[in-house]
């Protein structure tokens, strides 16, 4: 009989992993990158929806987020899991945009092809993706995206009104899949710059530095989305220290925002001690200090 309450906190434990993805959080975290005077800025980071057409709940939360009034909202990547998403990815992320509020993205590894099941353990030993033809027509998700008020930086720099301040605002194609050409966008920064990528590779943070972008935001890793607690993430699935694998740092590459997203792999549909999010970024001006709420 004593042996009942192991057996149920066993099973407890061995479910939550598939039950922690149903329960999205938002955070908000403090970036003192602002030059002085500015007044503050609010942006939305949200990354790695990996929609399929029967996540209607997870629309219906993402289009809520209007209610924290940003001045502009950024997604890093990895929006669907199949062109049979397309439609519903731009009336979610349209919701965002319907105001007038911008929006910018960039693509992800998974934007451009359908997940494919992966190896025993693969996820773990990480290395680079397996080599196959793209299947999902991207651009096409673009065009609808675009009609609903939305920029895609895919090697692009361009200065946007954000909360009536110019900002600079420099995207990159994924660097997992060795599509990133930082070079079409290097040059320094003119004003106020921030970095847009997916995949937070270390040799394109400091690209983002050296061009004077004071903040980068990123995906791809999922927060690791498995963590063991007082260990952290067990890999970032690129060559960032797992200590960056999400949140707000400051490091190699200068500040870095990683969300750890709100989706996964329809074939690795887990999450452990690393809760599907969003991030709502108060920029401030430098003086002040860094603080998540």
């Amino acid at each position: 009989m004593r042996l009942r309450p192991l057996f149920a906190a066993g099973a407890a434990l061995g479910a939550w992993p598939f039950v922690e993805p149903h329960f999205p959080v938002v955070r908000q975290v403090s970036v003192p990158v602002l030059p002085p005077g500015w007044a503050p800025l609010r942006l939305l980071h949200l990354s790695d929806l990996h929609l399929l057409p029967r996540h209607t709940r997870m629309s219906a939360w993402i289009r809520d987020l209007v209610v924290h009034e940003p001045d502009l909202v950024v997604s890093t990547g990895d929006h669907v899991s199949s062109a049979d998403a397309f439609g519903l990815l731009a009336d979610t992320l349209g919701a965002l945009t319907a105001d007038g509020t911008p929006g910018v993205l960039v693509p992800g590894n998974n934007d451009y092809f359908t997940p494919v099941r992966p190896a025993p353990l693969g996820y773990l030993k990480g290395g680079p993706p397996r080599r196959r033809k793209a299947d999902l027509p991207w651009d096409r998700a673009v065009g609808l995206l675009a009609d609903r008020g939305w920029t895609d930086l895919t090697h692009r720099r361009t200065t946007m009104q954000v909360g009536g301040r110019p900002v600079v605002l420099t995207g990159t194609d994924d660097a997992h899949l060795r599509r990133d050409r930082y070079g079409l966008v290097a040059g320094p920064v003119q004003g106020f710059g921030i970095g847009v990528t997916h995949t937070p590779q270390r040799a394109l943070l400091r690209s983002y530095q050296r061009d004077g972008h004071a903040l980068v935001l990123a995906g791809h890793t999922h927060g690791g989305q498995l963590r063991l607690p007082g260990a952290g993430p067990l890999v970032t699935n690129c060559d960032l220290q797992r200590s960056r694998a999400r949140g707000l740092t400051r490091g190699e590459g200068g500040w870095l925002h990683v969300s750890a997203g709100l989706g996964s792999s329809p074939y690795l549909p887990v999450r452990f001690c690393c809760r599907p999010e969003v991030t709502v970024l108060d920029l401030v001006p430098q003086a002040a200090r860094a603080g998540v709420r």
